[in-house]
């Protein structure tokens, strides 16, 4: 629902519904449109945890997107995320150090990552990352 919280668990100062966050980033006006880097990597968070592969696949870099993405497996339960660190390095090019917490079956993960974005025509795309 759109004023669920949104599971990127943004807040200013108080948590922001799902509608007001990563939602208008995944339909509507603004639809892949995110301003900035971190924005971008919450709202791809947010499309992992809702299962929007279009999303993802749409925002990933052309030169290493995948073909397809497969459905994760269906007991596998987004827990929280944490930007830890964003940086710009130029006006097109940004650094998101985040840890996104999960549970599979039964047992939790964490999957701590420096995320590279790049910048092309107004846009962002999510190029790779370097888990740590």
């Amino acid at each position: 629902m759109s004023s669920d919280p949104c599971p990127c668990r943004a807040t200013d100062p108080r948590p922001l519904a799902y509608a007001a966050c990563c939602g208008r980033y995944h339909a509507g006006p603004l639809h892949l449109l995110a301003p900035t880097a971190e924005a971008l990597m919450r709202s791809r968070y947010s499309a992992f945890v809702r299962g929007d592969h279009p999303y993802l696949l749409a925002t990933w870099f052309t030169g290493t997107r995948p073909a397809d993405l497969e459905p994760g497996p269906p007991d596998l339960r987004w827990l929280g995320l944490d930007v830890r660190r964003h940086a710009e390095q130029d006006p097109d090019h940004a650094t998101v150090e985040f840890v996104a917490r999960s549970k599979l079956g039964g047992r939790a993960h964490r999957l701590h990552e420096t995320s590279r974005f790049v910048r092309q025509d107004g846009r962002w795309f999510y190029v790779d990352g370097d888990v740590g």
